[in-house]
């Protein structure tokens, strides 16, 4: 687990910056508050590790009773299938004559599964995973609200799955879906009115497909943006609830998620011009600001922050002598999903101590 070894038990004010740190305590407090929420409702939890990358982390998701893994790309996957990782969905359409090779070839080392929502990539994957002596498993994409890929519910699906199931190379497993439209909805009870809503034009596409004499297994949805309502809907199998182990500033202001949060930036003072201005050696290269801006940890009232490619420029309301040219700050990362893959590690710390030094081996694996 620990490959920088002399780094073991020092204190996390030792590391060079920026670095990425996820602190273990809540981080776990997050895994097995889904995890046990998961057990209570009989729904598996297969958590998306698009914004995780780590096989150490997803190693500890897998010992508090996570079934398998999400992933959304093929390389993805196969980085995890390199690390022994063998239960994958790719909740993703994988198209083009490179990728599908690719796909089918871990077919000999994991259990996989993808997403589907067209005739024309049912017949390139079929033909392709013809004759591999296991079949690639597949879910019919469910477009119940989020308006990107999928079929629409009902009858759509399941001419989808007669035409899936009926393949040779294929095995139809279910059918998935996202209901993102509920994620930025505040009020509890309208949020969970619309999770409601659109699960259930999932799990009732699921039911067509069986009467229709379509095995189905996976009734796939769900997110941190959606938990727990995702989890209490009758005929989910699992949900793919992933970046609520870290949380960010992303899920807590706009998702208005109650995770805590695990993953920050660690970053060093290098320059103090005036009274109010603080700059860090940490800028987009580190930390994102695309969806919510990173959030600096015991600071005075911060007036603004922006982000250069490689600084960050804080300038605070009032006048302050400290924190002082190298001196360390945390900041609390603006959104995981892209913030991960650009650091090559990530620093497990537990009461500000360093236990473990991890490679992000899913970063850059875009394909």
């Amino acid at each position: 687990m620990i490959h920088r070894q002399e780094l073991h038990s020092e204190s996390k004010a030792a590391l060079d910056t920026p670095a990425l740190l996820v602190d273990l305590d809540i981080m776990t407090g997050n895994v097995d508050r889904i995890a046990s929420m998961c057990r209570a409702h009989g729904v598996g939890w297969r958590p998306h590790t698009k914004g995780q990358k780590t096989p150490e982390i997803i190693r500890l998701e897998l010992a508090a009773g996570a079934i398998g893994i999400t992933c959304a790309k093929v390389g993805e996957a196969e980085a995890m299938v390199d690390a022994g990782i063998g239960d994958i969905l790719i909740a993703n359409e994988i198209v083009g004559e490179i990728k599908v090779r690719r796909l089918v070839e871990l077919l000999a080392r994991a259990d996989v599964t993808v997403a589907i929502d067209s005739l024309r990539n049912v017949a390139e994957l079929g033909a392709a995973a013809a004759g591999r002596g296991r079949r690639l498993g597949v879910v019919a994409e469910v477009d119940i609200g989020m308006h990107r890929a999928g079929v629409l519910p009902g009858p759509a699906v399941v001419d989808l799955a007669k035409v899936a199931g009926a393949h040779p190379g294929l095995a139809f497993r279910g059918v998935m879906g996202w209901e993102s439209q509920a994620v930025t909805i505040a009020d509890p009870k309208a949020k969970e009115k619309v999770v409601v809503e659109a699960v259930a034009q999932l799990t009732a596409s699921a039911a067509a497909c069986r009467a229709a004499g379509q095995k189905v297994d996976i009734v796939s949805c769900g997110g941190t943006g959606t938990f727990p309502y995702c989890i209490q809907q009758p005929g989910v199998t699992e949900v793919q609830i992933g970046g609520g182990i870290f949380s960010d500033m992303h899920y807590l202001t706009h998702y208005h998620s109650d995770f805590a949060p695990a993953l920050t930036v660690l970053a060093t003072v290098i320059s103090r011009p005036t009274p109010t201005r603080i700059v860090l050696d940490a800028g987009r290269k580190a930390m994102s600001g695309d969806a919510a801006m990173p959030q600096p940890i015991g600071l005075p009232a911060v007036r603004t922050m922006r982000l250069s490619a490689e600084h960050a420029t804080i300038e605070l309301e009032v006048g302050s002598d400290t924190p002082g040219v190298g001196e360390k700050i945390e900041l609390i990362v603006g959104y995981s999903d892209t913030t991960v893959h650009l650091h090559e590690e990530i620093v497990g710390v537990r009461s500000g101590r360093i236990e473990g030094v991890w490679r992000v081996i899913g970063r850059g694996k875009i394909k």
